[in-house]
């Protein structure tokens, strides 16, 4: 008999529909359990024990929420389960993978982060499937480390790792991960079929990463002082201002070619804005890109004269996640930058294929 921890935090996985109203409830999130343990494909040789350190929805989460739920997870004894499910709503979902992908990069057992697309009771919902999947990817002898597990709309339940799952498409509510990458998928049979690719680490090196990062719950610092920008045509810079508390860094989202708009001067200009980022000690990164090094635009390497600073390989809510992380360890930025830009945490960079 295996034994799995289940960390409920809320979400529409935990959720209840009243009327026209969803909203998470005190039961709702155990109500999950108890209706996956009255399907018909339950499984009967595994417990559970359950935790509830959060229960919100997950478009309210704040830095402090994710301290609170990586305290929770490092206070767990690793060595009394076989692995541990996270339920977590959909809406960052991959903000908090990539986050806890990064905290417990070394994490000695599967731990898997799933969600919902609606409240369990609405017939349209995936979540008791994806708990199942979840269940079953730690049953089958899931790798140690951070996954997330979800059904799409073909019925497939895919498995990511946590740096690597982008945010779910507003109308389809499908999730996605870098040039399509996922890590694996959960086959019929109810067992974990590995993605065979060379920029998706074997399920037998998972278990002997050694983490570079070292951080302890009462001195874990997340900084919230990072600004993402995403680029539009007639975005206006002079909105941002830094008369008061200003940003300790930059995230400058990217059009498809790694572009944005950089015009020499104005209200419009990128240029400007990075020139006066720079006036106020701010630091601007330029998120994503495949490679920097490749044949790129002119307004690009603009960009890069001006001082911005490339994430090359990595999405943009991964090179987020790294950045608060970053900026929450070190006081010097040079540090931050190459934590953020020259070090590997947790597969977050992924490579176009060759």
């Amino acid at each position: 008999m295996k034994q799995l921890l289940i960390i409920f935090t809320g979400g529409t996985i935990g959720s209840k529909a009243k009327g026209l109203e969803i909203n998470v409830s005190e039961a709702g999130s155990y109500t999950l359990l108890e209706e996956y343990q009255k399907q018909s494909f339950s499984r009967n040789d595994v417990s559970f024990d359950t935790l509830q350190p959060l229960n919100l929805l997950s478009e309210n989460i704040t830095p402090n929420d994710w301290i609170q739920l990586a305290t929770a997870i490092r206070q767990v004894d690793y060595a009394a389960y076989d692995g541990i499910i996270v339920t977590h709503g959909s809406d960052t979902l991959a903000y908090t993978a990539a986050m806890m992908g990064y905290l417990f990069n070394d994490i000695p057992l599967p731990m898997v982060l799933t969600a919902s697309n609606y409240p369990i009771a609405d017939e349209r919902s995936n979540g008791i499937r994806n708990l199942s999947s979840s269940i079953d990817f730690v049953m089958d002898g899931g790798p140690s480390g951070v996954f997330v597990v979800y059904e799409n709309d073909k019925g497939q339940s895919l498995v990511y790792l946590g740096t690597r799952i982008m945010q779910n498409e507003s109308f389809t509510d499908q999730f996605r991960s870098p040039y399509e990458l996922t890590y694996g998928t959960m086959t019929s049979e109810r067992s974990f079929h590995w993605q065979a690719d060379r920029r998706n680490p074997t399920p037998e090196s998972m278990g002997t990463r050694v983490s570079t990062l070292n951080w302890e719950p009462a001195a874990l610092g997340l900084e919230d002082s990072v600004l993402y920008i995403k680029p539009y045509p007639g975005l206006n810079y002079s909105l941002y201002e830094f008369g008061g508390k200003k940003p300790r860094a930059v995230l400058h989202d990217l059009h498809h070619s790694g572009t944005a708009c950089a015009l020499a001067s104005g209200k419009y200009s990128l240029l400007s804005f990075i020139e006066r980022c720079k006036e106020n000690g701010i630091d601007v990164y330029l998120c994503p890109i495949k490679d920097a090094s490749d044949a790129l635009y002119e307004s690009s390497h603009r960009l890069i004269e001006a001082g911005a600073r490339f994430i090359e390989n990595m999405s943009i809510e991964a090179a987020l996640t790294k950045l608060m992380i970053a900026y929450g360890l070190y006081a010097d930025g040079g540090q931050a930058d190459t934590f953020v830009r020259n070090e590997s945490i947790y597969f977050e960079k992924v490579e176009l294929q060759s």
